[in-house]
């Protein structure tokens, strides 16, 4: 079993590992955001997305459900690779009242979810699942996030652009034309989709060696100041 430890909003789910050496690095996601996060780590990796189903099963939580997809797409492309490469996946989900936002279908929908969240606070889930030598390590990290109360036309201008598209909630935190969060106290790493400090634990149980100073490096990337990776680390 394994051994379930909580750190303010951030869950921790895990087991004792032996130090581990890998042959390569693969991070199972076409996203960009993550791909961006996860080269702050320093690694020399390459990129296989996971071709797995997104849709929500009856009565799943947004733990149970981004947790899932996270290992489901790091044992999907682990099963195409040699025993000795690491795989790491990620699955991130916006949840508001209970109610799950992934990612819009078109411009209505689109338009539905930033309403929706215009003004008000939500959660933003992200499950990661880091796959080896025939072991994984799953972590989960939640950030609640405020929305600001952007105007009916930025939100338009927005939605014009293409880019809430691929994005579960509809919207990048990190857009700096649109800039839909006014403050954020929690990781923002994880809004963006890739929980770093998270990630390192989970490696460091793999036995992979973290050389880079992470919470540093994420935080003069993303020129924020983070409250919560001593926290997590």
């Amino acid at each position: 079993m394994g051994r379930i430890k909580g750190v303010g909003s951030c869950v921790r789910i895990s087991r004792c590992m032996m130090t581990h050496e890998f042959s390569s690095i693969i991070l199972a996601s076409a996203s960009p955001r993550r791909k961006e996060l996860f080269a702050l780590l320093g690694f020399n990796f390459h990129v296989v997305p996971a071709d797995v189903e997104e849709t929500v099963l009856s009565c799943e939580s947004a733990p149970d459900y981004v947790l899932r997809l996270a290992t489901q797409k790091a044992l999907c492309v682990a099963a195409q690779q040699d025993p000795k490469t690491l795989i790491v996946a990620a699955d991130t989900t916006v949840v508001q009242h209970g109610q799950i936002l992934g990612k819009p279908t078109d411009k209505g929908d689109a338009k539905r979810m930033l309403g929706q969240l215009r003004g008000n606070l939500h959660k933003v889930y992200s499950g990661i699942a880091v796959s080896g030598n025939g072991e994984t390590v799953s972590d989960l990290c939640v950030t609640d996030v405020p929305m600001r109360s952007y105007s009916d036309q930025e939100m338009q201008a927005y939605i014009d652009s293409g880019d809430p598209f691929d994005k579960a909630g509809a919207y990048a935190i990190q857009h700096a034309g649109f800039h839909p969060v006014e403050y954020l106290c929690g990781c923002f790493a994880n809004v963006m989709g890739l929980p770093l400090c998270h990630l390192t634990r989970s490696l460091r149980e793999l036995g992979m060696s973290i050389n880079q100073n992470i919470p540093q490096a994420c935080q003069d990337h993303l020129d924020y100041v983070c409250l919560v990776s001593d926290s997590i680390l």
